[in-house]
């Protein structure tokens, strides 16, 4: 097994350098995929290519997704070698720390998706909380309640020949439907979902906080991705029924 870090990310302002050294100085190869930013956040981050040889740049000229930024990210890392790929956003949101926990934990089931929980902190948005309360129902319904037990953190790790395979055969999980459709088709595909707690910190704007999510056109994307996979899931019920078996045996 060899892991690397993806941090995908589409003008996340001031926090994106400090982000990005945060895991770097851990000694993770990182691949920072770019997304057609235009709020120049990438040129601080760009600078750290003189401190770090395990800093990656990848630039995409038009922004196409966070789902099409980690492909890319996917496929560069796999030309290197790499097996698996932590997926980390930009916002400063996630804590660095818990990386090299997710990938000891990812060491002993290579053939799973470690899945991080968000721990929410007194600061996170209402509505975002009981949003995620709401979207998680409906990924539990999809896999049967099979062991995903959140489906919009931006922190987990995927097997990358696995991943890059699910992504290019489906037209969708390229915009914030990404962490859903991955996780979800994945685990019909038979890879495993094993949960790992993680801490999440929302910033407020005033100190660097920034989100692109837009409540009315992606919770509609949202809403169509369950509608479309809970129809999916109904004509493959045997065969969720026995994954949820499998997975609460490989969980125990």
């Amino acid at each position: 097994m060899k892991h690397c870090v993806i941090i995908p990310t589409y003008n996340s302002g001031p926090v994106l350098e400090p982000t990005v050294r945060s895991v770097l100085e851990k000694g993770f190869s990182v691949f920072l995929v770019v997304d057609g930013s235009t709020d120049g956040s990438d040129r601080g981050a760009q600078r750290l290519l003189s401190e770090f040889s395990t800093l990656i740049f990848l630039r995409l000229e038009t922004n196409q997704g966070k789902g099409s930024a980690v492909l890319h990210g996917f496929k560069a890392a796999r030309l290197r070698g790499f097996t698996h790929a932590v997926v980390f956003d930009s916002d400063g949101q996630h804590e660095a720390g818990d990386i090299l926990k997710m990938i000891g934990v990812s060491a002993t089931k290579p053939e799973a998706m470690i899945l991080g929980v968000p721990i929410f902190g007194a600061e996170a948005p209402w509505l975002r909380v009981q949003g995620r309360r709401l979207g998680n129902w409906w990924t539990n319904l999809e896999t049967l309640w099979g062991g995903i037990e959140d489906s919009l953190f931006g922190f987990r790790i995927y097997p990358i020949e696995r991943s890059m395979e699910m992504l290019e055969s489906i037209r969708g999980g390229r915009r914030f439907d990404f962490e859903t459709q991955l996780a979800v088709r994945l685990y019909w595909s038979g890879v495993p979902a094993v949960s790992f707690p993680s801490k999440v910190t929302y910033f407020e704007k005033t100190k660097g906080g920034v989100t692109h999510f837009n409540y009315l056109r992606d919770n509609a994307l949202l809403i169509r991705t369950h509608l479309s996979l809970s129809l999916n899931a109904l004509c493959i019920l045997p065969r969720l029924i026995r994954l949820r078996r499998h997975n609460r045996a490989y969980q125990s």
